[in-house]
């Protein structure tokens, strides 16, 4: 099952198209959080087929979104810094959350260095408290694209993380998310990030430093996460920081995730 967000509601993905669901939910973590994860639309009245036309944020009312800085070997070896020794996590305020294909504006008034970073994204189907590592594939529903834009000045500036990723439109999550049972190989996640159509980041989630288990793990120690909270797993090598390039208005920004409908931002 692959559920993207309309404005008639939530749709399935199929190779011609979306078909429409008769569901009650206005998008994914609304679902997940009523305690049945995709079960809702497997057994879901298919209502009609519509077009892939504009679409709404799938996890737009998802409650936290987690993230990881430097969890890839990658960026570790490219930039020179140690491995860390546990992960770097923050917590971005869900009101950045943009949906796809959103045109997003640089807040050029606080920051000349906004960047991308494309990331497997992972969606909380049960609850999760002190849950260990080898329990936490049962309780994830699902995976997604997110392009963790980041304010690099704004960053260094504060020391803050949240500051720096939670201006509007940062968090972009999409286009779809897949059903964690229709992933190949969830050890093995690709991810590929291209800008104004040139692939700037190719990688997958087998290179992680702190793998899934581990990572979600750990922070289900700290705090209770919930159905529709998302998991972001961190960027590899190849960001605008890599490069020192940073986007643009006029640039746009493209995050596929394997089996996820490409996730798309523009920026004026």
């Amino acid at each position: 099952m692959n559920l993207i967000a309309t404005s008639q509601g939530l749709a399935r993905l199929d190779d011609d198209g979306a078909v429409l669901l008769d569901l009650p939910f206005a998008d994914v973590a609304e679902m997940l959080a009523a305690g049945e994860g995709f079960a809702p639309a497997h057994a879901a009245r298919e209502r009609d087929r519509i077009p892939l036309g504009e679409l709404r944020p799938p996890l737009g009312s998802t409650g936290a979104i987690w993230g990881v800085g430097l969890n890839y070997l990658s960026k570790a070896r490219l930039t020179g810094r140690s491995v860390p020794s546990a992960p770097i996590l923050f917590l971005r305020s869900p009101s950045a959350v943009s949906a796809p294909g959103a045109e997003v504006p640089l807040p050029q008034d606080r920051s000349s260095q906004v960047d991308y970073e494309g990331e497997v994204a992972f969606v909380i189907g049960r609850p999760m408290l002190r849950t260990p590592p080898g329990e936490v594939w049962d309780h994830i529903a699902g995976i997604t694209a997110a392009n963790d834009m980041t304010a690099r000045d704004v960053m260094v500036a504060t020391a803050t993380p949240t500051l720096a990723k939670s201006f509007p439109g940062f968090g972009a999550l999409g286009a779809s998310v897949l059903e964690l049972s229709a992933v190949d190989d969830p050890e093995r996640i690709a991810v590929r990030t291209s800008v104004n159509g040139t692939v700037r980041q190719d990688s997958s989630t087998a290179e992680l430093i702190f793998a899934v288990p581990e990572l979600i793990s750990r922070i289900s120690h700290f705090a209770a996460l919930r159905p529709g909270d998302v998991v972001l797993t961190g960027t590899p090598a190849g960001t605008g920081q890599d490069r020192g390039v940073f986007l643009c208005p006029g640039d746009e920004v493209e995050v596929s995730v394997a089996g996820v409908l490409p996730l798309c931002t523009r920026y004026r």
